[in-house]
Order: structure tokens, then C-alpha cells, then sequence
């Protein structure tokens, strides 16, 4: 059959056409004999024989013997291409191949004059540079203490001098505080509205410093139903959980802040009242972190704050029961033990505020409510012990010191 042609042609291609006659086939010669065509002519027949039965060629006294170390194909070939007596000469054994390891690249030269980023080796000529001092509790302590004491003047001063100029350092730590909150918690896929969260937060302190303990309850309602109709605006996906955020913030921040301006509202004494439960709460906080520094080993909740323990829960409630003893004794004229106990009341109410505050900070998963304040995080987390402390704080001075119409 022929073939045809890839261009379209149908004309046999090649030996299948008719005036080409097909080219001679490498067939044997007709004289030779079956199964000896595959001999060359004029080759000895025993130059095919098996290797082993190779004759071994005839060395000349004339001519240079083979070493050992000569390679086989430094030898002389036979006449068919192989070497005489392959058996008796070992393959050459070579190196296996491997893989040349990669040279390393040369580092790119650098600009004259320009140092790479990151920090420099230090050596004898070269100090290595110093970094910021920080504490065992990995604050950086100078900033604290100067942030601190700046705080305290910011309270001090005007309560002592202008009160309701404290009441207004007051309504802007809630607002500052509220802010930080709703900031935290969209973290969590939460977005309480910001506006009436911080403007029923002023409304609540002011009410409380004006109308008494009614209208910080009355405040407080009213910041929850205002979030509540401005949250439907966006519409309902996500109402729950917003609102959710929302009440949770308006009770721990503007609520529990608005005791303050109560404890300031007292007649005659409302800057003492404020002033020993600062102290409590300083000294509870002071001594704390001295006795935990010093003697801390067990964990009191390490899932929550691994670095309180129960030896620094110990430093905080004596230090804060004897600095009260004393205050209160000297201050507001309370008996010692009453002031023990107050210490000790505030004390334990500072301590559970700032495991609260670690803990929806764990959940949330944020170290600092913000970086506000050097050396203290957010300002929330100088407020998380205050704001359970100033509840407490209040309802045991009503009981010691009643307040005199």
C-alpha cells in the first residue's frame, strides 16, 4: 500500500513507486552459509571466541609491559575494537559522580558610608547599645512612675482646690476610658456605637454629682436605651451583640466612675472621702507589686494574670489595711480597726477589678486597652482597680462616716 503525501499528494512516495527500483537490503551474500553471514571477511575465526577463550596476545621482549596501574584504555585494542583478555583486567574502579556542593554567593557590596538595618555588633571599640530600662513587670518604670505622678497632680489639684473642676477630670477619664473599650472590643467582631456611649458616660457623672446615687442609676439607664435606638439605625445584623458590648461598657466604665462624683459630692468632706480611697488603692497596688517582686511563687490565677500571686495579694491587703488604719484614723476620726477593715474591703475590691479587666483583655486578646499613657498601657488599665474600689469605698464610708444632711 503506498503512502501518501503530507502535502496532499496521492502520487506513491519513495521505493513504492514504479520507476524507482527498490534499494538493495543488507541481506547475506547467497555463498555464505546460514549463521555465518555475521562474520567479517578476513577476521580469524578465533577472534570470536569467548573472552575466556581468548588466546592472550604475545608480549615482544621489545616492547614496554603493562603496569598495573595502566588504564584499560591505555592498553592496544584488538581488531575488533575490543581489548585482548578483557577478564583478566579489571574494570577500573572511579569515583562516583557527585554533586559539586554550590559555592557560597558573594554578599553585594554595600554603599560606602551606609550601615545595614538592624542593630550594631558591639565590640571592644563599640559598646552595644543600651535599651530601655524595664521592671520585672516589663514596664518600662521611669515613664510609669513619671506618668503616675503626673496623674495624681491631674486628680489632686483640682479636688482639693476646685471640685467641680475634679468632677470634669472625672467625665473625661470616662469618655477617654469608654473610648478604649469600644476600641478593644471590635476585636471581637463587636461594634457598639461610640457617640451615645460617651456622651450618656458625661451625662452619668454629672447626674451622679448633682442628684445623689437615684440619678447615677437614672444615667445609666438612659445610656443603655440610647445606644439601644441609635444601634438601629445600622440595622439588625449584629443588634444582639452589639448592644451586648454596649451595656457591658456603660456599666464597668461610666457607672461604676460616676461613684466618684458621689464620694466628692459629700459635704464638707468629699475631697477626704475621695482622697483615702486613692490611697487605699495606691497602696494596695504598691504593695502588691513589692511583696510579688519580692516573695511571689504561687500563681493566684494563672490562666487569667500569670504574674499575681498570692504572695503579692498578701502585700496588697496589709499594706492597704495599715495605710488606711491610719488615714482614716487621722482624716475622717475612725477607729483603727474600722479602718483595717476598709483597707482591707478596697483592698480586695482593687485586686478583683484588675483580674476583671486581665481577663476581658485575655478574651480579647490584647495586652493594653491602647498605648495612651508611657510605661502604663491604656488608661483603662490604671482605671480597672479604681472603678471596683470607688462602689466599695462608698458604701463603707456611708457606714463609718454617715453623711449629715
Amino acid at each position: 500500500m503506498s503512502h501518501l503525501d503530507p502535502y496532499g499528494s496521492a502520487e506513491p512516495r519513495g521505493w513504492d513507486r514504479p520507476d524507482h527500483p527498490a534499494p538493495a537490503l543488507p541481506w547475506p551474500e547467497p555463498e555464505m552459509e546460514p549463521g555465518q553471514w555475521h562474520r567479517r571477511p578476513g577476521v580469524a575465526p578465533d577472534m570470536y571466541a569467548e573472552p575466556h577463550t581468548r588466546p592472550r596476545p604475545q608480549v615482544d621482549a621489545h616492547s614496554e609491559p603493562e603496569s598495573a596501574d595502566r588504564a584499560p584504555y591505555d592498553r592496544p585494542a584488538g581488531t575488533n575494537g575490543h581489548h585482548p583478555d578483557d577478564s583478566e583486567y579489571p574494570t577500573t574502579q572511579l569515583e562516583p559522580v557527585r554533586d559539586a556542593e554550590p559555592e557560597p554567593e558573594p554578599e553585594p557590596a554595600r554603599a560606602p558610608g551606609r550601615r545595614q538595618r538592624g542593630r550594631r555588633r558591639a565590640s571592644a571599640d563599640r559598646p552595644p547599645t543600651q535599651q530601655p530600662a524595664s521592671s520585672r513587670a516589663g514596664r518600662n518604670l521611669p515613664a510609669a512612675i513619671a506618668v503616675g505622678v503626673a496623674l495624681g497632680a491631674l486628680i489632686v489639684v483640682p479636688l482639693f482646690f476646685y471640685t467641680p473642676a475634679f468632677v470634669l477630670v472625672v467625665a473625661g477619664a470616662v469618655a477617654v476610658g469608654s473610648w478604649e473599650m469600644a476600641r478593644a472590643v471590635r476585636r471581637s467582631g463587636a461594634h457598639p456605637p461610640l457617640v451615645p456611649l460617651i456622651a450618656g458616660g458625661v451625662l452619668t457623672v454629672g447626674l451622679a454629682w448633682f442628684a445623689g446615687p437615684d440619678a447615677l442609676s437614672l444615667g445609666l439607664l438612659v445610656t443603655v436605651l440610647g445606644t439601644m435606638v441609635w444601634r438601629l439605625g445600622d440595622g439588625p445584623r449584629g443588634f444582639q451583640r452589639d448592644l451586648t458590648a454596649a451595656t457591658l461598657i456603660a456599666v464597668y466604665v461610666p457607672f461604676l466612675g460616676g461613684f466618684a462624683a458621689l464620694l466628692a459630692a459629700a459635704p464638707d468632706d468629699g475631697h477626704l472621702r475621695v482622697l483615702v480611697t486613692l490611697v487605699a488603692v495606691v497602696l494596695s497596688d504598691t504593695g502588691g507589686y513589692a511583696a510579688g517582686v519580692s516573695f511571689g511563687k504561687h500563681p493566684m490565677a494563672p490562666s487569667v494574670s500569670p504574674k499575681k500571686s498570692w504572695e503579692g495579694f498578701a502585700g496588697s491587703v496589709t499594706a492597704a489595711a495599715l495605710g488606711s488604719a491610719l488615714l482614716l484614723w487621722l482624716l475622717l476620726d475612725v477607729a483603727p480597726w474600722w479602718g483595717a477593715l476598709f483597707g482591707l474591703a478596697v483592698s480586695g475590691a482593687a485586686v478583683l477589678g484588675d483580674l476583671a479587666e486581665s481577663m476581658i483583655k485575655r478574651d480579647l486578646g490584647v495586652k493594653d486597652m491602647s498605648n495612651l499613657l508611657p510605661g502604663h498601657g491604656g488608661l483603662m488599665d490604671r482605671l480597672d482597680s479604681i472603678l471596683f474600689a470607688l462602689p466599695t469605698a462608698y458604701l463603707l464610708l456611708a457606714v463609718f462616716v454617715p453623711v449629715l444632711e
